[in-house]
């Protein structure tokens, strides 16, 4: 029995939750492999060339064995907007190290047709106030992001000492000098004061573990380094002129699947999409922005107020209106209107999550309505429900990934929840069928997962040697997730032990760099030659973070994906990978009060 009364379905009839329960399970097992992680690999052999630089070539320069103020790895929205900061504080002397050929992070590598940001721009892209930016549409396009990247790498002054196509081998604490030193593939060996890493967890390529994958003979890449000299167009939308006569196999229905799906249905002569696991894919209604509204709503601290209300909207804080409108902050309307119904003295925790996942089983039926609504093949459209609770993978909007099954030509092709079963000389093969075709499309995603030293390619060496693997070696260990004790002058630019906002990461991103620049800029004027949290101090904050729910989006019906670890136990060092108690909103004003009162509470300066 429901705790908000019976549940029904778009057309009226009423859902039996045990059964969907059962069924979720059912499909959850399906699923689940011994192998978690495992059963992927890095691009390495055969493969290693997938990782090569197609946008950009590389330009030869001398080593740099200077000496710098600061140094931010990564060239992502986490190195431009703590760069940013700095500049604004008067710290000009930033180098971001990148190892694409130009900024952006993710959105230099993805350049996959139709990509596109799926939180609303407005406040996804960061620095869209500082830049004087207008998004031209509400879900922002790969080729305006990647610009907008661009526009704040010059905006701020940002291009003049950074170094691009390198990659950083080595990060040692030099005590006596009082100096990071970093040594890189492209033979530099110079030293930092300060030190900031925002690698990002979108970098890492992966490809299935799937038998035979180097057997093929045929053309072959991963959706970040889309090969458009063999498909044709570009990253702009041109059509791919050059499949009209290939059998093209893309080989995953995630989010980059569902973007790039629909470009290549118009392209291919025939399309086969192998699935394991179909995403959940609900409205996404993308439309432009109009420059009248836009002038009227941008007026100063726009964007800030537009972050802090979409983060109350969508982690359950207090906001009177809904600025973004979009679909994340609907899950939490529907939660929390569901939660309303519950007599105020009846609302304890367990009623509320009861309500939770009432509104949940109400919108999954919406969606899975929707496939039967547009997908014309029945088998097909049965192949595309998602049979999981909403937030166990990566919710998907999207206007035409759906439409596309229905372009002739384009064949599902589901596995039943196996995969893939080998891969042969001619093309993939399915339950014993082999399905013969001239490329495979790669739309594996990328590591998230693994450890943090195993994405960054480095293991930072700290005070006495200690390497960060060592000190994390049961679990990460921090204050607010930037500070790291016995890792003096380093910053940790990334959400889990702060926010840990995952619907929009830019917002965790925006706050640690306002922190780091207040912290370093204090540092400076105040002449101390190191920063470190203290032990208490660390010690506290991670007694704090384990007073509060523990890690989300564990519900043992969610089907295996990197939200949940593939469906494996990961162990007492997951416990520590949590946010704030009070949630992201908390978080956020909690540590801006941190930065302006001055005192800094909980570091060292000496």
């Amino acid at each position: 029995m429901s705790v908000t009364g019976p549940l029904t379905r778009p057309d009226g009839t009423v859902i039996d939750k045990t059964a969907l329960r059962r069924k979720y399970l059912e499909e959850r097992d399906k699923r689940l492999r011994p192998d978690g992680n495992d059963q992927y690999q890095r691009l390495t052999g055969r493969f290693a060339h997938y990782l090569e630089d197609p946008y950009t070539p590389r330009t030869e320069r001398e080593p740099k064995t200077d000496d710098c103020t600061v140094v931010f790895i990564g060239g992502g929205f986490g190195g431009l907007v703590t760069g940013a900061r700095l500049k604004e504080a008067g710290v000009d002397d930033v180098r971001i190290i990148e190892k694409g050929g130009d900024f952006g992070g993710t959105w230099y590598w993805n350049r996959y047709p139709g990509a596109q940001c799926d939180t609303a721009s407005m406040v996804y892209m960061p620095l869209l106030e500082e830049t004087g930016h207008m998004p031209t549409e509400k879900y922002a396009h790969a080729p305006e992001i990647l610009e907008h990247c661009q526009r704040i790498g010059k905006h701020f002054g940002l291009y003049e000492d950074a170094l691009f196509h390198t990659e950083v081998t080595g990060l040692q604490w030099d005590a006596q000098r009082s100096r990071w030193v970093i040594s890189t593939n492209r033979g530099d060996h110079f030293t930092a004061r300060f030190v900031a890493m925002g690698i990002g967890p979108l970098h890492v390529p992966k490809l299935p573990g799937i038998p035979g994958i180097d057997a093929f003979a045929g053309h072959s890449f991963h959706t970040s380094r889309w090969d458009y000299d063999y498909t044709g167009g570009d990253p702009s939308g041109a059509p791919m002129d050059r499949l009209a006569d290939k059998r093209v196999a893309i080989i995953g229905t995630g989010a980059t699947a569902v973007q790039c799906v629909p470009h290549l249905a118009r392209s291919c002569r025939e399309l086969f999409v192998f699935q394991r696991t179909p995403s959940s894919v609900d409205v996404r209604g993308n439309h432009p922005i109009d420059p009248e509204w836009f002038a009227g709503i941008a007026t100063p601290g726009w964007q800030r107020r537009w972050l802090e209300n979409f983060t109350a909207n969508q982690t359950g804080g207090v906001a009177a209106e809904d600025l973004v409108m979009d679909g994340w902050t609907e899950i939490a309307r529907r939660v929390r209107a569901k939660v309303m119904t519950l007599p105020a003295e009846e609302r304890t925790p367990m009623t509320m999550l009861a309500a939770f996942e009432d509104s949940d089983h109400e919108k999954m039926e919406e969606i899975r309505a929707r496939v039967d609504a547009i997908v014309e093949d029945r088998a097909t459209a049965e192949h595309l429900k998602a049979w999981y609770r909403q937030l166990c993978k990566r919710p998907c909007f999207h206007d035409e990934y759906l439409q596309a099954y229905n372009v002739p030509g384009t064949h599902l092709v589901d596995t039943d929840g196996k995969g893939v079963e080998r891969i042969t000389e001619h093309g993939v093969v399915v339950a014993g069928t082999e399905y013969q075709v001239d490329c495979i499309i790669y739309a594996s995603g990328f590591e998230v997962g693994t450890a943090y030293t195993r994405r960054a390619g480095y293991d930072p060496i700290g005070r006495d040697g200690v390497t960060l693997s060592e000190h994390w070696a049961d679990g990460m260990r921090s204050l607010h997730g930037i500070h790291v004790r016995g890792f003096p002058n380093a910053f940790f630019v990334q959400p889990t032990q702060g926010a840990n906002l995952l619907s929009n990461v830019p917002h965790n991103l925006t706050e640690s760099a306002r922190t780091i620049a207040t912290t370093i800029k204090h540092a400076l004027d105040s002449g101390a030659d190191e920063i470190e949290v203290g032990q208490e101090a660390e010690d506290r904050w991670i007694a704090l973070l384990l007073t509060g729910p523990g890690r989300m989006r564990r519900s043992p019906d969610c089907t295996p994906g990197y939200y949940n670890n593939e469906g494996q136990d990961p162990g007492r060092r997951a416990l520590l990978n949590v946010g704030y108690p009070a949630g992201p909103s908390a978080y956020f004003q909690y540590l801006d009060g941190w930065r302006t009162s001055g005192t800094f509470e909980g570091l060292e300066f000496r």
